[in-house]
């Protein structure tokens, strides 16, 4: 009887260990995986993605040696090169990071069909036809929402002190395309929740990393009044220029996005708003390495730890911490939406519809490229951001919002 116990006990004990290989799958030696950055470690976007890739490389168990990474890759034909390169150097699945790359990695992927592509921020995966497209993009809104809630409590605090008269924010954006419209109203709609009456300009420097440009818009938006500056750009230019300013005495105060800004703004930043890559990056891999089916578009949101802000800068207004914790607790309970549509409105009203085409337009802009479907968004009283595909669709241009053309 104790014979038979042990044999049982030990093919018991082999049945476990091949199911902890079945939901740990462990990357080949031989898996190579291509990855194409718009820029590098300097430039702030680009080392969020960096530092994300990594965490899931770490995650997975892939090796340095396994990852063939490409740099300074610019939005045109160069990137379809590096892909095609990454491709016939082995690699199974190649990422890139920029929107614009987009249609060159989906060019690649006609000529290699058996190599996964996964362009970041992009829109045609679900629509191009191709099963070895992959979209991914998160919830940022979400943490652009809860920057704005930190923006605002300051400048409630101003307000009440009588520092500020004039609830005025300005924003420098990088293009006018709904994932800088969804960002900069998410910030805004955060902001009003705190002070109603906030109004806010938008200044677009037409660039996603430009350090000059930055810095002359956000000293643009400051001298026509602006108190705070949030931004959709990836440099520091636009905290440095607050920094500046509020040395001299200005009242400004700067938020930023993807990096944390205290370095470069340690009075003047009040925080930033951030995505984990890692937390996308990690899922995209896994289903990957687990031979699963991919599918087009991937998210993460606050619930899945995808979405962030950076620490508080002691500029902060008091009690911001705890408002930032009830804040995120309601989003992450669904008691709150951050486009509530009872929160805002568009040339007067309150909208109740609004469809949402998924098709993709061409290069300029002139032609559709790929048809989509249409969706309802608004839904249950607020717009459904991101869940119809990945990447933002609000394009929505609110009350209370003005777009700047070369400063005027």
């Amino acid at each position: 009887m104790k014979k038979f116990l042990a044999i049982a006990l030990c093919l018991m004990m082999v049945v476990a260990l091949a199911a902890c290989k079945t939901d740990d799958p462990k990357p080949s030696n031989d898996l190579k995986i291509g990855i194409i950055l718009v820029g590098d470690e300097n430039e702030g976007y680009t080392a969020a993605h960096m530092e994300g890739f990594k965490a899931a490389m770490a995650n997975c168990g892939i090796k340095d040696d396994q990852v063939i990474w490409k740099y300074n890759i610019p939005e045109n034909a160069k990137c379809y090169d590096a892909a095609c390169e990454l491709a016939e150097k082995g690699c199974k699945i190649i990422f890139s990071n920029s929107y614009a790359h987009q249609a060159f990695m989906v060019q690649a992927a006609q000529e290699y069909p058996d190599i996964v592509f996964c362009p970041a921020t992009g829109d045609t995966a679900a629509v191009c036809g191709l099963k070895n497209v992959v979209n991914f993009f998160p919830y940022t809104f979400e943490s652009r929402y809860v920057s704005g809630v930190v923006a605002g409590m300051k400048l409630k605090e101003l307000m009440d002190a009588g520092s500020v008269t004039d609830p005025y924010i300005g924003y420098v954006g990088a293009f006018p395309y709904a994932e800088v419209v969804s960002g900069y109203t998410a910030f805004f709609l955060g902001i009003r929740s705190i002070v109603a009456e906030a109004h806010m300009d938008v200044l677009y420097t037409n660039s996603w990393f430009d350090l000059n440009k930055e810095n002359e818009a956000a000293k643009a938006l400051m001298a026509r009044g602006c108190v705070i500056i949030g931004q959709h750009a990836d440099s520091t230019g636009a905290p440095s220029a607050v920094e500046a300013a509020l040395k001299e005495g200005k009242v400004a105060y700067s938020v930023g996005y993807n990096i944390d800004m205290l370095k470069v703004a340690p009075t003047a930043a009040l925080t930033s708003a951030q995505n984990n890559w890692g937390v996308l990056f990690t899922n995209i891999l896994k289903d990957f390495l687990e031979g699963k089916e991919m599918k087009h578009d991937y998210t993460v949101d606050y619930n899945t730890d995808g979405v962030m802000i950076s620490a508080l800068g002691t500029s902060c207004a008091a009690g911001t911490a705890e408002k930032v914790a009830e804040v995120i607790a309601a989003i992450k309970a669904g008691t709150l939406h951050v486009f509530d549509v009872s929160t805002f409105t568009v040339e007067g009203q309150h909208l109740t519809t609004y469809t949402f085409n998924s098709s993709t337009p061409n290069a300029d802009f002139t032609a559709v490229l790929y048809q989509g479907q249409d969706y309802e968004a608004i839904k249950d009283g607020y717009f459904h951001e991101s869940e119809f595909r990945s990447a933002p669709y609000f394009e929505l241009r609110i009350d209370g919002i003005t777009e700047l053309t070369d400063g005027n």
